[in-house]
């Protein structure tokens, strides 16, 4: 509540970075969809916008800009499908749906009445074909191709990493599940992700435990890279420099920023 008027929320803002501090005057970028945004991924060569939604049964959203680089001159907004399963639950928590390791096309519809004063987009975005995911969180963008989380999906309710791939012909491209964790022991509800250098998909744990960086092979073989020592607060934020050689991560609370230095080529 702001001088007696009540404001929604749900938007996203962007801020410019500068090394020198100064406020950034908070504009809503409404055309990119009211909802409980997560994660956000730049395709900088296209000006596509991938987005997540930290939601049970929430959307994977796609926001084409109007001009390349300035979201404030709005777009169109789009959410993922299944070329040949409309309004599919991906969570396989109850039925297993997705197959893992299976190339499923996708099929993007455009979402209308995107600034959702009811907070029913995701709603009306199935009901079109959209397909759901639960708990969308990180998300990473590299070379054409999109990985992100879905914190708590998988019969187990311990975490799927998906990977959007898309095509450079017909804009549509398929998805693929490249991974289900089915021991909380070996992968629990995983939150942020990034593609390092040498290709290897890297996440931070998000759980009520020690977290930790777990890194992924292309041949879905799991690593751990680190475990939080210090308390039973999350990893976030994980980034590369961009020469590649020094791995960034904090710890939320109380925050640290860590750097960890490789080489990486032997993982």
């Amino acid at each position: 509540k702001t001088l007696g008027i009540f404001k929604n929320h749900g938007y996203n803002f962007e801020v410019i970075p500068s090394e020198s501090p100064k406020l950034t005057k908070a504009i809503p970028l409404k055309e990119m969809g009211r909802f409980r945004h997560e994660g956000v991924a730049f395709d900088l060569e296209n000006g596509n916008v991938y987005q997540t939604e930290d939601r049970y049964k929430g959307l994977f959203y796609r926001f084409i800009p109007n001009e390349k680089k300035n979201l404030i001159k709005g777009g169109k907004l789009q959410a993922l499908s299944f070329q040949d399963w409309r309004g599919i639950d991906t969570s396989n928590w109850d039925n297993e749906n997705i197959v893992i390791g299976k190339k499923y096309r996708v099929k993007w519809i455009d979402l209308d009445n995107v600034d959702s004063h009811r907070d029913d987009l995701r709603i009306r975005g199935r009901a079109k074909g959209g397909a759901t995911f639960t708990r969308g969180e990180g998300i990473f963008y590299s070379n054409g191709v999109t990985v992100f989380t879905a914190t708590n999906g998988g019969r187990n309710k311990a975490g799927q990493i998906w990977k959007y791939t898309q095509n450079k012909f017909d804009d549509n491209g398929v998805i693929e599940l490249l991974y289900e964790s089915q021991d909380t022991d070996v992968l629990n509800l995983p939150d942020n992700i990034i593609i390092a250098p040498n290709g290897d998909i890297l996440l931070c744990e998000d759980n009520r435990g020690r977290d930790r960086i777990v890194g992924i092979k292309s041949n879905g073989r799991i690593y751990y890279l680190a475990s939080n020592a210090l308390n039973n607060s999350e990893f976030a934020g994980l980034t590369f420099s961009p020469n590649g050689e020094i791995l960034f991560v904090n710890i939320y609370d109380p925050t640290y920023t860590l750097a960890i230095k490789g080489p990486w080529d032997l993982l």
